[in-house]
């Protein structure tokens, strides 16, 4: 809960800060900033690690890459909650295929057509291309779930977290190497750029990597259903964005769909 807390307060500060460093430029520091916190403090003796952890370190910073790079894009044209209620879809069909109740089946359906309202008012309340970057942003999302338990359960500590990160950076440097280097003449960006750092990557994912050392893909997946609502009350307390009628129904259907899958697991 508190992950869910933190990535969504930074996520409304990150948008905040597009327009000056662009959505690149905001996740290169982001990234960056991680990274090096990360190899400081933890300092990973990756000399010990064996193969499928640094397998599972690299997937997870490519899988990161993609997930944050297309949100930050997804968020610079539409609503922060309509993004996070799409980019959501990923990792709930990750928890859906992993299990076998046909009591499920109910909520895989809301799911779909809060998926297909949003799909309906394209163009109203978002433009398509913000839609389509966040179920994008959803793919990346399911295999970061997965990757992220494979790594927790395969490195102790939080070791595995300073190379995916060093990984993610190398691939959204290319993206955004100009306005970060342009945050760093302003100190003003370069602290903004700090706090995202800290609330949307440092404390949750190291909070997500302990959490799912104690749960399952499935049961942590369905639990991130907390997204999309704490995206829609950061979009409005730090960016002024309301929903309209429709976008709230979409976000209550996959909300409960998340809901309805984790009362019926163990």
């Amino acid at each position: 809960m508190l992950s869910v807390v933190c990535s969504q307060a930074g996520a409304a500060i990150a948008r905040t800060l597009f327009d000056s460093l662009g959505a690149p430029g905001v996740l290169v520091l982001r990234m960056g900033v991680a990274a090096v916190v990360f190899i400081v403090v933890v300092r990973p003796r990756v000399r010990t690690w064996p193969a499928a952890a640094w397998r599972a370190a690299v997937l997870l910073g490519c899988f990161a890459a993609g997930l944050t790079l297309l949100s930050y894009l997804a968020f610079a044209r539409a609503p922060q909650g309509i993004v996070v209620t799409l980019s959501f879809v990923g990792p709930l069909v990750l928890a859906l295929v992993q299990t076998r109740r046909v009591g499920d089946l109910v909520w895989a359906l809301a799911a779909g057509a809060g998926v297909v309202l949003l799909g309906l008012r394209a163009g109203v309340d978002a433009p398509w291309e913000g839609l389509l970057l966040a179920l994008a942003a959803g793919a990346c999302g399911a295999g970061y779930i997965m990757f992220t338990a494979r790594l927790g359960g395969a490195v102790p500590g939080l070791g595995g977290l300073a190379v995916a990160f060093a990984v993610a950076t190398l691939l959204v440097l290319p993206f955004g190497a100009a306005g970060a280097g342009h945050a760093f003449q302003h100190p003003r960006l370069l602290a903004g750029g700090i706090v995202v750092s800290l609330l949307q990557s440092i404390v949750p994912y190291a909070l997500e990597l302990v959490a799912l050392r104690a749960l399952s893909t499935r049961v942590f997946g369905v639990l991130m259903s907390l997204q999309p609502a704490g995206a829609a009350i950061a979009g409005f307390l730090f960016l002024g964005q309301r929903l309209g009628p429709a976008p709230l129904v979409a976000l209550a259907l996959v909300t409960a769909a998340g809901v309805g899958i984790t009362r019926q697991g163990r």
